[in-house]
């Protein structure tokens, strides 16, 4: 990860500015699918966390976070990562930073199918391998591993937030594994 710190800039912004923020320009996020893949890379399992959103309830969820000021793409991602599947996950960080998709998350329903009704964010996807053992971190209650049929169910589909289903059927399909 990169020696400056946020602190270095200012911090980051309080609740109040981050809410005028969101109110006005889109926000850098990154969205990581950690997957546990076979000797030749092939995907056998595709994590899901399990939190309880803002609105309340239980749903399941990506690896998903902001990117923060003066802070490159690939620490953010690492920084993420960490933050939810815990420090002995062992991420097999991307060598190219170039995304498997672009999400674009809006806060009006249906422009896309990607939702987050706090604001317009872009998200650049990534499809992560780990080796290591996770364990749930911060707001995740746990760690589910399901195979590319189960992540693809209707009855796993509709516990996922945010469009954060369409996002695994698009990784899985760039993959040739799964629509």
């Amino acid at each position: 990860m990169s020696d400056i710190s946020t602190e270095d800039f200012g911090g980051w912004f309080s609740p109040e500015d981050l809410a005028t923020v969101r109110r006005r320009m889109p926000i850098l996020y990154v969205d990581a699918i950690p997957v546990r893949v076979d000797a030749d890379g092939v995907i056998q399992q595709v994590a899901l966390l399990l939190r309880t959103p803002r609105e309340g309830g239980i749903s399941r969820a990506l690896v998903s976070g902001r990117v923060m000021y003066h802070e490159l793409v690939r620490d953010a991602l690492a920084r993420h990562l960490d933050k939810d599947l815990g420090p002995m996950a062992l991420p097999r960080l991307p060598v190219s930073l170039v995304p498997f998709t672009v999400a674009e998350y809006f806060p009006t329903p249906g422009i896309t199918a990607y939702h987050d009704p706090r604001q317009h964010a872009v998200s650049l996807a990534y499809i992560v391998p780990i080796d290591g053992d996770c364990q749930p971190q911060q707001d995740a209650l746990d760690i589910g591993w399901f195979s590319p049929e189960e992540v693809v169910s209707p009855m796993v589909q509709a516990e996922m937030v945010a469009g954060h289903g369409a996002l695994v059927r698009t990784a899985l399909a760039t993959t040739g594994r799964l629509i």
